[in-house]
This record gives C-alpha cells, structure tokens and sequence, in this order.
C-alpha cells in the first residue's frame, strides 16, 4: 500500500511537471515570436531614412502622450466628481452641525441640568459608583448649595 501511494505520488508529480515544462515551452516560443516581429520592425526601422526614423519616433512619441493624456483626464474628471460629492456631503454635515447648535441654544438653561443628570444615571446604572460624584464645573454652587442645605 505504501509502494503504490508514493507510485500514485510521484505520478501525479511527473504529471504537473510535464503540464509545467509544456507551459512554459509555449510561454517561450509566444516570446520568440514577439522579439522575431520586434527585430524585424527595428531592422525595417534601420533601413529607413534618418528623417523617417525621427518621424516614426515622434508619431510613437505622440502617441503615448495622447494615452497618458486621455488616462490624466480621466482621472481628473474622476477626482472632480468626488469632489463635488465631498462638498454635498460637507454642506450636508455643515446644516446639520447648525441645526443641532441652534436647537441646543433653543433649549432653556434648567432642562440641560436634568439632562446631564439622567446622563449620570445610566453612566451610574452601567458603572458600579462608589464615593465618586461626576458633575460639571459650572454646575458647582448649585450642588454645594444643596450639600448645605
């Protein structure tokens, strides 16, 4: 049983090597074709005229840079709809800042204490408080006046 399995084993190696050299036997001759048809072409090349040379270049040239042109603006308009996205989202964020602003100055100033004070209780229902007061520094005389009295 172990003879057979280190057989199946070295098998299926043989197997995967063989699709692996096959592989690359094809990776190398799609690669020689490619650097026949790049010789080629630079051998054409060099037989050309020096002044048809330089405009080969400058049209390869002006190609390129017609690419990268159009990905460059591409990308441009890209960044700029996610500005315009980010500035809605902004003034979004900005409205409501105010908003909330405007109704905490709207709320009077004897309702903020019993708010923070039912604040303090959750905090005092969730934490185990022993000796310990949280309060706020303006909210001082009137919690030394109710110590006293």
């Amino acid at each position: 049983p172990v003879l057979r399995l280190l057989e199946a084993q070295l098998q299926d190696q043989r197997r995967e090597h063989e699709e692996e050299m096959e592989a690359l036997r094809n990776q190398v001759d799609l690669m020689q074709e490619e650097l026949e048809k790049q010789q080629q072409a630079f051998l054409q090349t060099l037989q050309l005229s020096p002044e048809v040379q330089v405009e080969l270049g400058l049209q390869q040239e002006i190609t390129r840079l017609t690419n990268e042109n159009l990905d460059l603006k591409e990308l441009l308009e890209k960044l700029e709809k996610n500005e315009k996205k980010l500035k809605k989202q902004l003034k979004i964020y900005m409205k409501k800042v105010q908003d909330f602003e405007a109704s905490q100055t709207m709320v009077p100033v004897e309702r903020r204490p019993h708010e923070r004070n039912m604040q303090v209780a959750v905090q005092r229902k969730e934490k185990d408080f022993q000796g310990m007061l949280e309060y706020y520094k303006e909210d001082e005389p009137l919690l030394i006046r109710n110590l006293i009295t």
